[in-house]
């Protein structure tokens, strides 16, 4: 009898024992998972793009690729259009809105050059020379003649029509972008959409002030 109560004991202790380790390794799991879970969520998307060009190829749509292929166009002329305010707008403010515009849209044209390019996708062609009646359809594109005019202009004549014709590229930029915000599935090309919705709306309204508009 006393042997059989010693069994039993020691019986019920083995598995209080079994389930109490039971217990701990669960509790350290949860803790673990919870703890690495945060950390993943924020960092797994962007460690998997950058070490699998797979993931980033999977992540874009036919609105991403018609983003990228029609806004590198669009961005091109307008620094074609900024290049020529260093030599013949009469404005300060002008120029100084030109170079600003340089500096925003060129590092975006080779961002988007190299989505398309990882895409397996077609690049616009860059300037020099390139052909602006094969954009004039676009929003906010200027054709040929719209160009030309603007290249032979100089001083207060300059100012006034490159704020005007830049004020319309800007507003087809923003259409564009508002297009791949609400088609596009690349995280990247839609978070450059939103920049450039906030960016040149500011511009532009910035542009309306220098023309004495309100």
């Amino acid at each position: 009898m006393r042997n059989t109560r010693t069994s039993m004991a020691r019986r019920t202790a083995l598995v209080a024992a079994t389930v109490t380790a039971g217990l701990v390794l669960a509790a350290c799991g949860g803790s673990s998972d919870s703890g690495s879970g945060g950390h993943d969520s924020h960092t797994s998307g962007s460690s998997a793009s950058a070490s699998s060009p797979s993931s980033s190829t999977a992540a874009h749509n036919a609105q991403d690729v018609s983003f990228a292929q029609g806004m590198i166009p669009h961005h091109q002329q307008a620094l074609e259009m900024a290049k020529l305010a260093a030599g013949r707008a009469s404005s300060a403010k002008v120029k100084d809105l030109a170079a600003r515009i340089e500096k925003a849209q060129d590092p975006e044209i080779r961002t988007m050059s190299g989505w398309l390019k990882s895409w397996g996708r077609s690049v616009p062609s860059a300037m020099p020379g390139m052909d602006h009646s094969a954009h004039s359809g676009m929003a906010g594109m200027m054709d040929t003649k719209d160009m030309d005019k603007l290249a032979k202009a100089s001083g207060a004549e300059f100012d006034t029509m490159f704020l005007t014709m830049m004020i319309e590229h800007h507003k087809g930029a923003v259409q564009m972008a508002g297009t791949e915000k609400s088609r596009g599935a690349y995280a990247p090309a839609t978070s450059m959409a939103d920049d450039i919705i906030t960016g040149q709306t500011a511009e532009i309204k910035e542009m309306n002030q220098l023309l004495g508009k309100s």
